[in-house]
């Protein structure tokens, strides 16, 4: 069997690339370790950047974000119990979207099932192949039987676990990585949000931030230990914790409720460099990890798609010059991203081994942060999303 564009994975970046190159008019084939159901089972961020709503629209996927996405023009940072707005409309012009990462994969999927792309699920064993020679293949099990798909490319878009990075030899590939000592408990509950813009709190007990998917689904999350044990967390006791974290009139105002889904994740930076090797190339998770606190995961997975896109376009047009580029240009836009991430994480949380410095520093970044308009607009254009170049 043979495609052009092997895909492996079938989470947003998976998906959404597969959507553009096929109205580009390049077959391609999805392959998935998991279920459709795990996969949109996933609970993921929900911010996304310009840039990434106008690939979602040029991909033709966007019309229930319009309808149901909440468009944000500002953000806040409260610290010392003050909240202070961010007005990412007034500083950038640019604005971000609230709508699940779980949305935006239901809508890639039902698009490529309306468009009879093809997409194997549950594929065991997937194993790739001369990626470093001129026949590239993708294998997999399926139903105890092994096929092979020849390819001119592989995507992996399968994740930080995923097989492709790990097919590398290691003496081709530079890993970097920093991994933060503590993670986030997460909530995700049918209670309308406390704020209509998302709030990232500073606080002595530790980190807590203030999201939501809808205007009656909030996702709440605290800073908490990397050996805390979810199941030790009842939701009154989330609940409370959020509470002691907020300044007392944004606590008062909360709405709480049973949990839909609760957990804990771990944080961590992570890049891979390069991205291309042959005909493979890394999109996303398994090329680069950042921590959640500046919003950035999907929307640098979507730019790393969009990259991909332009230089497997430009090839079959008769232009190697983008594909040649492609870890380039990606990386340029994630070390930013991931610069931006490690600054907004380094000053909301609180770290164990920081001391009383460290707390002043936080405090003095804070304090020239909101009396510069050159650091607000710092913050705003690197939060909306920086340029595609």
């Amino acid at each position: 069997m043979k495609t052009q564009v092997v895909i492996i994975g079938a989470g947003p970046s998976g998906l959404l690339l597969g959507q553009l190159l096929a109205r580009s008019g390049i077959a391609n084939t999805v392959i998935e370790q998991r279920s459709a159901d795990y996969v949109l089972g996933r609970i993921r961020a929900g911010v996304l950047e310009q840039t990434t709503v106008d690939l979602l629209q040029t991909a033709g996927v966007a019309e229930r974000m319009h309808q149901e996405g909440l468009p944000h023009v500002g953000v806040e940072l409260c610290f010392g119990g003050q909240r202070h707005r961010i007005d990412l409309l007034g500083l950038t012009g640019k604005r971000v979207m609230v709508y699940g990462q779980t949305e935006v994969t239901r809508d890639l999927m039902d698009a490529r099932a309306a468009a009879g792309l093809p997409t194997v699920y549950e594929a065991d064993e997937v194993v790739v192949s001369g990626f470093d020679s001129a026949t590239p293949s993708v294998s997999y099990l399926k139903d105890g039987v092994r096929v092979e798909l020849q390819a001119d490319f592989i995507a992996g878009c399968d994740g930080f676990h995923g097989v492709c990075r790990a097919s590398v030899p290691a003496a081709a590939i530079t890993l970097h990585e920093k991994v933060y000592p503590f993670g986030w408990l997460g909530v995700l509950a049918d209670v309308p949000p406390v704020s209509d813009e998302l709030i990232y709190v500073q606080h002595e007990r530790g980190f807590a931030l203030c999201s939501q998917r809808s205007k009656v689904r909030s996702r709440y999350y605290v800073q908490c230990a990397l050996d805390d044990d979810v199941a030790a967390w009842s939701d009154d006791a989330f609940w409370a914790e959020l509470k002691r974290r907020l300044p007392t009139e944004t606590a008062a105002q909360l709405v709480t409720g049973a949990s839909i889904e609760k957990s804990i994740a771990p944080l961590r930076s992570f890049v891979a460099e390069p991205l291309r090797f042959g005909s493979m190339f890394l999109v996303g998770d398994a090329g680069h990890i950042v921590p959640p606190t500046g919003a950035k995961g999907l929307n640098l997975a979507a730019s790393d798609v969009a990259y991909l896109w332009q230089a497997i376009s430009g090839w079959y047009a008769g232009s190697k010059a983008e594909i040649d580029h492609y870890s380039s240009r990606a990386l340029a836009r994630i070390w930013k991203a991931e610069r931006f991430s490690w600054w907004m994480t380094s000053l909301m949380h609180k770290f164990p081994d920081s001391g009383s410095f460290g707390h002043k520093m936080q405090m003095a970044e804070m304090d020239y942060l909101f009396s510069s308009q050159a650091a607000m607009t710092v913050l705003a254009e690197n939060y909306v999303g920086l340029p595609l170049v």
